[in-house]
């Protein structure tokens, strides 16, 4: 199975649907934002605290699979210079009708978020990534794509799944029960026929859960320094939520030439 693809239609389907991850943002929101009031989610619930991202008027930002019209128009508004890009064109149409819609200057760009090759290096002074890496099955070549396009001391901020979330059977947990039933790293792939045309369609992609090897270690070894920690969870009922943290968002800097 080619998982990008499916993955690809699957967040297509999605922007047309009532299942969105993230809502276009609103006009209120936008108006605050263009008097320098603003936040973003890049995890379920909790904004990522403002001081992880401090005034952006004139930064060079780039939204990276953040299709969906959120975090996007929302730091186009506060003055970024920003780019969206995402390998689902339906998802970045949300985009381009919120930006025409306030009358933003904002940029769109169809790819995926392991193979940025069209950008330049040292392009951006921040890269925000709303919680997307469990839909890729090797996260390290995004951390590396992250930190060629940042120029040196510019800034990733990201959202992550916990591996904790995957290693549980899914039906028992919706039941409010905890099974320990997986092992980490995590693909929906492996599961059985029968489980896995219960768990991916139309729309509902193709998930991975990564180790924090892979997603803390392989940050830094990508030479971004973090700087901070922000956890969060699940809204509603979700059992898992009611012990631990199931989001975690991380603030990183690109290394200069002489902290590498």
């Amino acid at each position: 199975m080619d998982t990008q693809q499916f993955n690809r239609a699957a967040w297509d389907n999605i922007a047309t649907s009532r299942h969105q991850w993230f809502t276009p943002c609103t006009g209120d929101q936008i108006d605050a934002a263009g008097r320098g009031e603003f936040s973003i989610r890049l995890t379920a619930c909790k904004p990522i605290p403002g001081e992880w991202i401090g005034p952006v008027a004139g930064k060079r930002i780039l939204a990276l699979a953040a299709g969906g019209g959120h975090q996007g128009p929302i730091l186009a508004a506060a003055g970024a210079d920003v780019t969206v890009v995402d390998f689902s064109e339906a998802q970045l149409a949300i985009d381009r009708a919120v930006a025409e819609r306030h009358q933003l200057a904002l940029q769109t760009m169809q790819a995926d978020m392991t193979d940025l090759a069209m950008i330049q290096s040292n392009a951006f002074d921040m890269v925000i990534n709303p919680c997307s890496v469990n839909f890729v099955e090797n996260v390290r070549p995004v951390w590396g794509e992250a930190a060629r396009v940042l120029r040196p001391g510019g800034v990733l901020i990201t959202g992550l799944m916990q591996p904790v979330n995957f290693i549980f059977d899914p039906v028992k947990r919706d039941r409010g029960k905890l099974k320990v039933r997986f092992r980490i790293p995590y693909s929906d792939l492996d599961l059985s026929a029968d489980e896995l045309d219960d768990t991916i369609g139309p729309e509902r992609p193709i998930d991975f859960g990564h180790s924090l090897t892979d997603l803390v270690g392989g940050q830094l070894d990508a030479g971004l320094m973090i700087t901070d920690i922000m956890e969060d969870r699940w809204g509603g009922e979700d059992v898992l939520s009611d012990r631990i943290a199931t989001f975690l968002a991380t603030r990183a800097i690109k290394a200069t030439p002489n902290q590498s």
